[in-house]
């Protein structure tokens, strides 16, 4: 790999004024700062509508871009919606997302916009080419239509046109919208990174419209579930939930959803990080009644047949094996045919010893390092909270011996820059030395998640200059 930095921020987390990041003049204005800085990669979470839980790895639709990420301004130039609207949706908050009003207000004022929007045909000609984006809008009609019930308590089979016509324009404008962003980053010489949930959910336009293409029984309900076994973040493992792909079908097929799912994300991004990577060479499969992860089971995964698959769909696109979790050497040998660099998490570096891959000292060109991913604790976060033996071995390791701990931050920044991984990506709370109550998500809690934004006021107090001559220095 080409030697290069990143910046780890999900969209939600941008400064703006509607209770959440969108694809607004802040997404810009981070770009410009990417630019001004030399980093060249932006890593984004994946854009999908999230869950009950406000987490985006649980998701409607593949196809999808949440539509909170709309950038309200622009359809107020175009008016689609009217100044009072725009008013009445400024936040009250401006530190962090205002989930629960935005579920109260925001697709009642995008569909009240969409009836303003009467260009069908631009919508027609745009869904020639996202058939899976429609039908996840024809899903979400479906829904509306059922008062919100599971696709497989459908009973009313006709959605309503307006809904229909509303989440039309929604994806429509989510979509075109980041595009002139992405468009924009790559003018300023950024790239952005796209994240990839491993598995959709039961109820969901995918499992919907492809049932074939996953595990279930007669009544649509998977047997078995998704998860991870007991591990450093949880003792009873995570029980996703998620239902299982039919492997053996999507081989039958040549991949046909995953090779539709990857020109999507393709067409959005300009590289991907696969998550939970370790899936493709074999996967945690737990029975459906179960309340934990504990009695799960390791089944065979499709392995490299599929690899190539996609790899034949991104051609160039740097992909990105999320290879975390409970590898053995089957999984490190998948990594290692496929080519795609895989993760180091700095964090990780002290549960081993020396020899440790997570330690910078260790690292090699074909891999992603970072100080910590969106399902870690802040590095001050981290720091602090370790024991004093640790907290002691951390600072020696980095050769900082001031009196000060929490000043050590510069010394792990240098350390990782200067090291041999290809990319090194830094969570944007790392750059901002910010501790644990700014933690994205904690694994296997359902609450105070995904909730952390950034003020323009905040954002600003980052050290330009000297990241950028670091940046310069370790040829990034």
């Amino acid at each position: 790999m080409n030697r290069a930095s990143g910046v780890l921020m999900h969209i939600s987390s941008l400064w703006g004024d509607y209770s959440e990041g969108a694809f607004s003049k802040s997404a810009k204005e981070f770009i410009d700062f990417l630019s001004d800085c030399k980093i060249k990669y932006w890593q984004v979470l994946p854009f999908c509508l999230p869950d009950e839980y406000n987490s985006p790895y649980k998701s409607y639709s593949a196809f999808s871009i949440n539509p909170y990420f709309i950038d309200l301004e622009k359809l107020y130039k175009r008016e689609l919606i009217t100044r009072k609207e725009l008013e009445e949706a400024l936040q009250k908050d401006p530190h962090s997302c205002e989930f629960n009003r935005l579920l109260r207000e925001r697709i009642r004022l995008l569909t009240k916009a969409s009836t303003r929007f009467l260009e069908t045909k631009t919508l027609d000609d745009f869904y020639k080419n996202h058939p899976q984006t429609e039908a996840f809008c024809k899903f979400m009609a479906l829904k509306d239509s059922n008062k919100g019930k599971d696709w497989w308590d459908f009973t009313n089979t006709i959605p309503s046109k307006e809904s229909y016509h509303a989440w039309r324009f929604m994806q429509y404008f989510a979509i075109t919208q980041w595009l002139e962003i992405k468009e924009y980053a790559n003018e300023k010489n950024v790239k952005i990174i796209g994240d990839i949930p491993i598995y959709v959910a039961l109820d969901s336009s995918d499992v919907w419209a492809n049932p074939q293409e996953f595990l279930l029984d007669e009544n649509y309900q998977p047997t078995n579930v998704a998860g991870v076994p007991p591990d450093y973040f949880s003792e009873d493992g995570q029980l996703w939930g998620n239902p299982l792909y039919n492997w053996d079908k999507m081989k039958e097929n040549g991949y046909k959803w995953w090779s539709e799912r990857m020109e999507f994300m393709c067409e959005l991004f300009d590289g991907v990080r696969i998550d939970h990577f370790r899936a493709l060479e074999s996967y945690f499969s737990i029975p459906a009644k179960d309340k934990t992860a504990k009695n799960g089971k390791w089944v065979k995964g499709p392995g490299m047949d599929f690899i190539n698959a996609i790899r034949s769909i991104c051609k160039d696109k740097l992909i990105i094996a999320e290879d975390l979790g409970d590898i053995t050497p089957e999984v490190i040998k998948l990594v290692e045919d496929s080519t795609f660099p895989g993760m180091r998490v700095l964090q990780f570096g002290l549960l081993g010893d020396n020899n440790s891959a997570h330690l910078p000292h260790n690292y090699i060109n074909n891999c992603v390092a970072y100080t910590g991913t969106h399902d870690n604790n802040t590095l001050l976060g981290y720091v602090w909270d370790l024991d004093k033996e640790s907290r002691q071995r951390f600072l020696d390791y980095f050769g900082y011996e001031g009196a000060n701990w929490d000043n050590c931050y510069d010394t792990v920044i240098r350390s990782m820059l200067s090291s041999h991984a290809g990319l090194v990506i830094f969570p944007i709370q790392d750059l901002l030395k910010y501790g644990k109550d700014t933690r994205l998500n904690t694994p296997g809690s359902c609450d105070d998640n995904w909730s952390f934004r950034l003020t323009k006021e905040q954002f600003e107090k980052i050290d330009r200059e000297k990241l950028k001559k670091w940046i310069e220095l370790y040829a990034r």
